[in-house]
């Protein structure tokens, strides 16, 4: 991971009535990589997102993109600066077209209200890019479908584009593959690596261990509200901290001896 970091979390801490959320964590994300933000349930994951992309501020620490201090920047902002997420429910406007769930990304572009507003006919820019931008991501034939009606698996994807219509540096997922049967997660990793391909830089929150060790070379582990493991997705299931998170300390070490176990009868 030699490349500079278009994300930096410096000791970031996070209370909620006094039960610490997030402690001390810290770590980076340099640009162009596909990384994964992992962990038990509650170990913090969704806090983290929250933090880097403003819903809340840190009590301690601090958060820097892109060479900027946004430690206690508005959402709105950053999202303008080229940070964009997506949630793990999904969050399109269920009674719009898919192509005005788009144009609804495209706001932190605009320079002002009249800007995202007149017009919005088949003749706006603004509805001309948001096509375009479906039909590179291989969803051309969907702009005029009412969003309600489409398979979940669509809609997944179109809330990432929706995302993408902002032109993030960094593209954030809350669990994309949630709710998704195996064939659509398949297709939801490789329509990723296409949108990474384009150069954004990819951080995701992910509990099916096969789309994160198949998408990302790079994962950061939560237990607790703190770090217990940055490195490898090659190496992540091998580590004693992250197995004792997952499965406890005594299926830990039956794991553990298994593996010793298989490595010396090979």
């Amino acid at each position: 991971m030699s490349a500079a970091p278009l994300l930096s979390l410096n000791n970031v801490s996070k209370s909620f009535g006094g039960l610490q959320v997030i402690s001390d964590v810290s770590f980076e994300v340099p640009a162009g990589v596909r990384m994964a933000l992992i962990g038990p349930n509650g170990a913090g994951k969704t806090t983290i997102f929250n933090l880097i992309s403003g819903v809340y501020i840190p009590d301690t620490g601090t958060v820097t993109f892109d060479g900027t201090d946004i430690t206690s920047m508005p959402s709105r902002r950053r999202v303008g600066r080229g940070l964009a997420r997506s949630f793990q429910n999904i969050r399109l406007m269920p009674h719009l077209s898919v192509v005005e769930n788009i144009m609804l990304g495209q706001q932190s572009r605009a320079s002002g209200l009249i800007d995202m507003t007149l017009p919005l006919g088949a003749g706006s820019r603004w509805r001309r890019d948001a096509e375009e931008l479906l039909a590179h991501m291989g969803l051309g034939t969907f702009p005029g479908e009412v969003a309600a009606t489409l398979p979940y698996g669509i809609r997944k994807k179109i809330e990432v584009v929706r995302a993408l219509a902002a032109s993030p540096k960094l593209l954030m997922l809350d669990e994309p593959a949630a709710g998704l049967n195996p064939a659509e997660t398949a297709n939801l990793r490789d329509f990723l690596k296409t949108i990474s391909d384009t150069g954004t830089t990819i951080l995701i929150v992910e509990h099916d261990m096969g789309l994160v060790r198949s998408l990302c070379d790079h994962a950061v582990v939560l237990n607790f509200g703190k770090k217990i493991y940055d490195g490898s997705t090659r190496h992540v299931q091998e580590n004693p901290l992250v197995l004792e998170a997952y499965l406890g300390s005594r299926h830990a070490k039956d794991h553990d001896a298994e593996v010793h176990r298989e490595a010396t009868d090979a």
